[in-house]
């Protein structure tokens, strides 16, 4: 019999499988859709749709460049035991390969095909054979004269727990993985101060508008204190104002200077940022087995 789009879409649904497994399931059931989810049970493929509600905070960020345009991605799964698995970061580097040739964003992504299938349907065959839930999560594109690519703490060639991006201006002769490796280390929150968010700045002029406060001083000793305050702070969290940890007496922008290139962009993502991990507490979890909740 024909096996029709809403059948498949509607097993789909129910089981997390892929689109190419929900329609061999239909088919060799003879459109049965009870009988195509235990047809996909039996072969491992509607595990998927049970796991897809675990907290993925782990896996792995993997880094391409080609041609002036670089990519980082994020590619998560439920424990790190899994990103060391060979299968697994096979797929995040495929990934990130396809996000290097479509990528526009996350959606486009997953709508971009892969040997044949749908990156979301690789992905939904990845939970079923792996046995847990995995997520690509974000990923951001730099452009630029020069890419440099470095990953921090590499599970894999490319890939890893810290991926970097920096855009140069110029030929890099050797500082771009040194500013690379300063990014990983340091976190800076933007380029240059220009570029920071301002709800950031106002926050921070804030605080330290209270802290002043709470020491009692004159408002007019405040408003210099503050100033000074700011200062120190944007040369903190912004890279070009950075002490450079390869030379701290000069800073990232000057060292970058010295070196006759100039810093245009950079892209730092780390594993499992902004994600709330559950921590799970072993004794009262026993606790509550124990008194049958």
């Amino acid at each position: 019999m024909a096996i029709t789009a809403a059948q498949v879409k509607e097993l789909r649904e129910a089981t997390g499988a892929g689109m190419m497994d929900a329609k061999k399931a239909l088919t060799e059931t003879d459109g049965d859709m009870d009988a195509a989810v235990d047809w996909l049970r039996t072969k491992g493929l509607a595990k998927a749709a049970k796991k897809s509600g675990r907290v993925a905070a782990e896996g792995l960020v993997a880094v391409a460049v080609n041609n002036g345009k670089g990519v980082a991605i994020e590619m998560n799964s439920e424990t790190d035991f899994v990103a060391k698995n060979a299968d697994f970061q096979k797929l995040v580097s495929d990934i990130a390969e396809v996000a290097l040739e479509t990528g526009e964003d996350v959606e486009v992504v997953k709508t971009a095909h892969l040997n044949g299938k749908k990156v979301e349907d690789v992905i939904t065959d990845a939970i079923a054979r792996i046995g847990e839930n995995m997520n690509l999560r974000r990923m951001h594109i730099l452009e630029g004269d020069t890419l440099v690519h470095y990953v921090h703490n590499a599970a894999a060639d490319g890939m890893g727990k810290i991926g970097v991006l920096v855009a140069l201006k110029g030929d890099d002769n050797g500082i771009g993985k040194q500013i690379a490796m300063h990014i990983a280390a340091t976190n800076p929150a933007a380029l240059s101060e220009a570029d920071l968010d301002p709800s950031v700045l106002e926050k921070e002029k804030q605080v330290q508008i209270d802290i002043a406060r709470e020491s009692g001083k004159p408002e007019q000793v405040i408003e210099k204190m503050i100033e000074g305050r700011m200062k120190k702070f944007t040369a903190e969290v912004t890279l070009l104002n950075q002490q450079f940890v390869v030379n701290p007496d000069l800073t990232v922008g000057q060292a970058a200077k010295e070196a006759g290139v100039e810093i245009t962009g950079f892209v730092r993502m780390e594993v499992g940022e902004g994600i709330e991990k559950k921590e799970e507490d072993f004794a009262a979890e026993v606790a509550k087995t124990a008194a049958g909740n």
